[in-house]
This record gives structure tokens, C-alpha cells and sequence, in this order.
């Protein structure tokens, strides 16, 4: 039996969750679910092939809170006796693995693209923002591993899909990070990790001001937002709409870079496209080399002409 980690954000199961279990559903026909708190998204992951979704009840579990959760499921691991445990290699899930490791003392393989089951494990690992392929063995019992988001795509497969609930033994120390409260906006439309369409600005972009014609050109498309790392650090946008291996690693259907140079962690993040537009003066710059369809040119100019017929398309 292989156990699969959900991973839950206000209410919100994370489509990675669903490619896990799709890939865990190749390695054994019998996957099931641990989420924290949430049973909202027991039916989301039945549809997806997990048989039982346990749920961890425990007045401490009301947000995010790693290592309670960790601490959750090496409990439910004391039951079940899984072969392999797996999660999203998204920041949560990642976080909440490498407690499950520490508190087992075992090795944790993470941003695994493939993985076969045997004495030894075998694992393929995304590496260097997935310039290369890591071939590994892992020797233990049990098989402690995060994936990579989109390695694999999620494909529904009805599962019986029954609820257990159960209670984690958690102490202070368990729930001394957590989150307590949320301020701000509450996030609208499309997510960036599953938008079909993504429109990004990078350093070209020259500050906050421009990012308008990005959020109009996003709306007329019926995407979302995105951004390179500098923009964050500079304040442009919240780090939320980062792309790349320390943001969100994005797969949309069209991809539109506007004055990004394309560093390696950025193009970590969105070399899953499927079709990529990228806009920038430096016709040499490494995101050109690898784009569908390269525009040499000001984004300033550009964007406003590519406006101008995105509306008129739209109003046809």
C-alpha cells in the first residue's frame, strides 16, 4: 500500500496532490490519502484512485501547520504500514516530508520524476532546476518521497474512496509553528498552478506601473499572472505570482515571458509549457533559446500592439 500526502490550502486540495496519486497508483493498486483537518477534499481525491482518505482531527489543526502534520502522519505510518509514503514536491509538501524524515530517522527523496518499487528503491531526481537527471537507489524499508510537480499528469481513476478519521497524540512542541491567522486578500480567479495561460513579466518589465498591461492581457486570455524572482525581490508583485524552482512551477497551455532574461531557476519553473512566447530585446538571452516563438523587441512597444489585437480578437 502506498500513502499520498495531501496537500490542502484554505480548503483548496493542490492539483499536484492529484498528479501523486496518479503516479502512485502505477506503483500499487491500493493508495490511500492522509490530509490534515480537511475531509472538504476526500471526493477529489477518491476520483484520483485513493481508496481511503484518514483524515487528522485535532483542535491544533486548523491551517497549516508542518510539523503537526507531520507528526499526524508518522502516527498514521505506525498503523498502516505503508511501502511508500509520497507527497507534492511543493513548498508544503516538501516541509512536511522532511519532518516525517526526521522524525523516523530515514532518507527523504525528493522532486522524483519516477520511481520504481523494489529492495532497493530506484528514483529519478530532478536536479539543477531540472537541467539534469539524478538516477538513485534508496535502502530503506519504507520509501519516504516528494515528486516533482508535473512529472506526471493527473489522470481520474474512481476509487472507493471512504473516510477515516482519526486523532494525533500532538504536543506543544508539535503545533509551536503554525498558522494562526491570514491578513490580507484573499486570493482570486485562476491560480498560477493551474492557469491554462500565464503572462509574465521579468526585470524588462522596469517596475510596478507596467504590470497593468500584463493584467490585462491575462484577463483577456482568461489567465493569470506571473513574475521572475527579481520582480519579487524589488516589491513588483507578491511573491505568490513567482515563477520558478523557488516559486510555482507552472505547465500552461501558453506561456508569455515579457522581458525576461531567463535565469535557470525561472526557466525550472515554466520549461513545462507547452507553448512559450517570449518577449525581449536580447534576442541571445537563454529564455529565446528555448521559447516556441521569440519576439526581439521592447515589451514596452510590443505589449501595447499585442493588446490591441488580443481585445479585438476578443470582442469578435
Amino acid at each position: 500500500m502506498i500513502l499520498v500526502l495531501l496537500d490542502v490550502d484554505r480548503g483548496a486540495l493542490d492539483p499536484v496532490s492529484l498528479q501523486v496519486l496518479t503516479l502512485a497508483r502505477g506503483l500499487d493498486p491500493d493508495v490511500q490519502a492522509v490530509v490534515a483537518a480537511d475531509p472538504s477534499v476526500a471526493a477529489e481525491a477518491a476520483s484520483h484512485g485513493a481508496g481511503v482518505v484518514h483524515v487528522a482531527e485535532h483542535a491544533g489543526l486548523t491551517d497549516y501547520a508542518p510539523r503537526a502534520t507531520a507528526r499526524a502522519v508518522v502516527q498514521l505510518i505506525g498503523s498502516l504500514s505503508p511501502a511508500a509514503v509520497l507527497a507534492g514536491g511543493t513548498p508544503r509538501g516538501n516541509e512536511v516530508m522532511a519532518h516525517v524524515a526526521a522524525f523516523l530517522d530515514a532518507p527523504l527523496a525528493t522532486d522524483c520524476t519516477s520511481i520504481t518499487m523494489g529492495t532497493p528503491f530506484e528514483v529519478s531526481r530532478a536536479r539543477w532546476g531540472g537541467n539534469l537527471l539524478e538516477e538513485s537507489t534508496v535502502t530503506a524499508p519504507m520509501l519516504l518521497a516528494t515528486v516533482q510537480p508535473h512529472a506526471i499528469g493527473a489522470e481520474p481513476a474512481p476509487a472507493a474512496g471512504t473516510v477515516q478519521s482519526f486523532t494525533p497524540d500532538l504536543d506543544d512542541a508539535d503545533l509551536a509553528v503554525r498558522i494562526v491567522e491570514r491578513t490580507g486578500a484573499a486570493a482570486t480567479g485562476v491560480s498560477l498552478a493551474e492557469a491554462r495561460v500565464v503572462v509574465s513579466g521579468g526585470r524588462g518589465m522596469g517596475g510596478p506601473e507596467p504590470f497593468a498591461m500584463l493584467d490585462d492581457l491575462a484577463a483577456i486570455l482568461g489567465g493569470t499572472v506571473g513574475c521572475s524572482r527579481v520582480v519579487t525581490s524589488e516589491g513588483w508583485r507578491p511573491h505568490s505570482e513567482q515563477v520558478g524552482q523557488t516559486g510555482t512551477k507552472v505547465a500552461p497551455d501558453l506561456y508569455v515571458a515579457c522581458g525576461i532574461s531567463g535565469a535557470t531557476q525561472h526557466l525550472a519553473g515554466c520549461k513545462n509549457s507547452k507553448v512559450l512566447v517570449a518577449i525581449n530585446t536580447d534576442g541571445q538571452a537563454p529564455i529565446m533559446q528555448i521559447a516556441d516563438y521569440a519576439v526581439v523587441g521592447d515589451v514596452h512597444a510590443f505589449l501595447p500592439l499585442l493588446l490591441a489585437q488580443a481585445r479585438a480578437a476578443s470582442a469578435g
